[in-house]
């Protein structure tokens, strides 16, 4: 299949990605094009030349949803939802977001590591006052809020059975949608349900395990393109995108779309 040029929005800035021969950088006539922001951490992350083939599930989300809808990919290595605010991005976010534009918000990986009061936030206080602020920005400005439990770990017991890992913080951010009324997409049970159909050895397939690496957290393209393709059907199954916003949701994605670019000097 051909290869086409598409423009992509990482960061606030628009970078190149391959996309199948219908991708586009314009929208379908007659339809306003929308931007989906994600907020998030190193497992949604835009990665380049130098991590490859580490891969965040943000580069492969773009080739399931549909040429009006770009994604604008803000999430970034070792972020909680603490340090992204602390650091301005959120203020990056809401500067740019429009009436209609959705704000994917997907954070806990750092927000547990308590040693590290930069990031830290305890799941039933802090964690849910700072997932607040990304819904009341986004709703202020009139742009949709979706919350995401956090994509599970690669972790299993001496049985073969997938374990969780992240503690409170995905029931604290359940808890948070229900009483904001706010969709939810619960990627860490789906994601965790995944792990444990495929199994301790074909997991290995998914996850960042090369040579000379054994990562347990980060995906590779075949698993950044696997955890994309839950949070598309659950974006569709919980009315977020209609049918016309998404594609591909059960086809092959070639690993081959994934690019990593050079990084910015």
């Amino acid at each position: 299949m051909s290869i086409t040029r598409r423009r992509v929005a990482v960061a606030g800035i628009g970078v190149p990605l391959a996309l199948a021969m219908n991708g586009t950088a314009r929208a379908t006539p007659g339809r306003r094009s929308r931007t989906l922001y994600i907020a998030g951490d190193s497992t949604a992350a835009r990665k380049y030349a130098d991590a490859a083939p580490e891969t965040g599930w943000g580069m492969a989300l773009p080739f399931l949803l549909h040429r009006h809808l770009t994604v604008a990919n803000h999430a970034l290595n070792g972020r909680s939802s603490k340090s992204f605010v602390d650091e301005g991005r959120l203020d990056v976010i809401l500067s740019s977001i429009r009436p209609g534009d959705l704000l994917l918000i997907q954070f806990a990986h750092n927000d547990e590591k308590a040693e590290d009061p930069s990031r830290h936030t305890e799941p039933w206080t802090t964690y849910q006052e700072y997932l607040r602020r990304y819904v009341d920005g986004a709703r202020a400005r009139g742009a949709r809020p979706v919350l995401a439990t956090a994509v599970e770990r690669r972790r299993f017991d001496a049985d073969g059975r997938a374990v969780p890992s992240h503690g409170e913080y995905p029931a604290a951010m359940r808890a948070l949608a229900e009483e904001e009324q706010v969709a939810l997409l619960d990627i860490q049970a789906l994601s965790l349900a995944l792990w444990q159909e495929l199994g301790a050895e074909q997991t290995k397939t998914y996850f960042n395990w090369t040579a000379t690496e054994q990562d347990n957290t980060h995906f590779n393209p075949q698993g950044a393109i696997a955890v994309a393709r839950l949070l598309a059907r659950e974006l569709l199954r919980t009315r977020v995108l209609a049918p016309r916003d998404v594609r591909r949701l059960d086809e092959e994605i070639p690993q081959s779309w994934i690019t990593w670019p050079e990084a910015a000097v």
